[in-house]
């Protein structure tokens, strides 16, 4: 998969393609639906199938911390992407000067000019240009003007319900994390590299293992117990995901302490897969509170999992 990022590296090597535009965040069932028409299509039209998204998505720009929490980092999304074997990502900047860009203008110029589009796949509630003004009836009237064709995806429905970014966050919330792997098509998680922390854990006899979670609103909080993948192991844990409001942290970090597991392995990658939740993230009077809390949360763990 070829990945293009930003307007200024598309070129007349990019012209010609079948398109889907969105912010495709968890690349979720209903996503993966209206790729494998993407393919089919594009494998008509013997040209590259491909998929626009934006970063940061449009709601992070206007909307900021009150923004719908992510479901999947960029790296993650593209790495997802990738897999379903599309042959380019388009990541487009999202900035001020891109969403002044007129639905107009976002045709013409955009669609049409710099893409060569033949095909353009979207949901029947797209809505593109400035302030939003842009929607299917505009894209399929412009379509015709132009010389390509739109369709309309089409909802994918899960167990009568619409398979929605939306939905997947709503099973999170509610620490439905089976309904939300069926939904994403794969277990939700978090991955990263092992950063060093400030050792509090070690110091309090629960060494941790921290990574930074990379996204301005998290859509899980609190302890849960988590299985862990480091490499080709599997090891069980317990861990806290938000910003450690008793150390007075403000950067969302998940810190994961990983039981009978004591190795060195900052700067290697690891998985983390919330099995179920244990309590919210709480503000303790004392470190003394926050130990014997770290140590009931890891008995509850251990009880879950059926580990002596």
């Amino acid at each position: 998969m070829e990945l293009v990022r930003g307007l200024i590296n598309l070129s007349e090597h990019h012209k010609n393609c079948v398109l889907t535009i969105g912010n495709f965040d968890g690349v979720h069932i209903g996503h993966q639906y209206v790729i494998d028409k993407l393919k089919k299509v594009a494998k008509q039209h013997n040209v590259p199938s491909a998929v626009m998204i934006f970063e940061p998505q449009p709601q992070e720009v206007f909307l900021q911390d009150k923004a719908a929490a992510r479901v999947l980092t960029f790296r993650e999304k593209y790495k997802k992407l990738k897999s379903l074997g599309i042959d380019r990502l388009i990541c487009i900047r999202f900035c001020s000067t891109f969403a002044d860009m007129t639905a107009e203008q976002f045709v013409a110029n955009l669609l049409v000019d710099k893409l060569g589009v033949k095909h353009v796949i979207v949901g029947d509630d797209f809505r593109f240009g400035q302030k939003r003004t842009g929607d299917f009836t505009l894209l399929k009237s412009m379509a015709s003007e132009l010389g390509f064709s739109v369709d309309d995806s089409q909802t994918f429905k899960f167990s009568n319900k619409r398979a929605s970014s939306t939905e997947v966050r709503n099973r999170l919330l509610a620490s439905d994390f089976s309904g939300a792997s069926e939904l994403l098509g794969a277990a939700f998680g978090f991955q990263g590299r092992v950063i060093h922390g400030q050792k509090n854990g070690r110091k309090f006899g629960f060494p941790t293992a921290n990574i930074a979670v990379k996204r301005a609103v998290l859509p899980i909080r609190g302890v849960f117990g988590v299985k862990a993948l480091l490499g080709n192991k599997e090891i069980l844990g317990v861990a806290n995901i938000g910003n450690k409001p008793t150390l007075n942290g403000i950067k969302p970090l998940l810190e994961v302490h990983l039981f009978d597991f004591d190795e060195q392995i900052y700067g290697q990658r690891l998985q983390i897969t919330p099995v179920f939740k244990i309590r919210d993230e709480k503000k303790f009077d004392s470190l003394d509170e926050l130990i014997a809390q770290i140590s009931l949360d890891v008995s509850t763990a251990k009880r879950k999992f059926l580990i002596d």
